[in-house]
């Protein structure tokens, strides 16, 4: 099995750590959309979105920012352009795979933000 190694703030590695054993599964969840499974075209917008989500965790964000962590507005724009469009017409195989991935990243960053919000509730221990 490979392994990747990346560096995360010491906060998240431990918000993170009850999740240890469920890394594969989750990122497995989060990349493996119909997207993948069908090798449907590249989606440009979803994938800015996750390169956003990916630049702002390496970034070693603090509790307070993420809770706070909003995708940008284009992100947030295509998201609406999509949800629109799904109760209005059908969407495409492509489209739903976006949406797809939308849903798993917003899934991500929900729990990100339990967590860490979590963390911010807990009284600080005084040395």
């Amino acid at each position: 099995m490979a392994q990747i190694l990346i560096d995360i703030p010491d906060e998240l590695a431990h918000q993170l750590s009850p999740f240890q054993g469920q890394f594969s599964e989750l990122f497995t969840r989060l990349i493996a959309t119909p997207l993948l499974r069908q090798n449907l075209p590249v989606l440009p917008h979803a994938n800015s979105t996750y390169q956003e989500i990916l630049d702002f965790l390496v970034s070693r964000p603090t509790s307070e920012q993420i809770v706070d962590f909003k995708v940008s507005e284009n992100s947030h724009n295509r998201l609406q352009q999509l949800l629109q469009k799904n109760r209005e017409a059908a969407l495409t195989d492509t489209e739903i795979a976006e949406l797809d991935l939308y849903e798993q990243l917003n899934n991500l960053i929900g729990l990100l933000k339990v967590r860490a919000f979590a963390t911010l509730r807990q009284p600080t221990t005084e040395q």
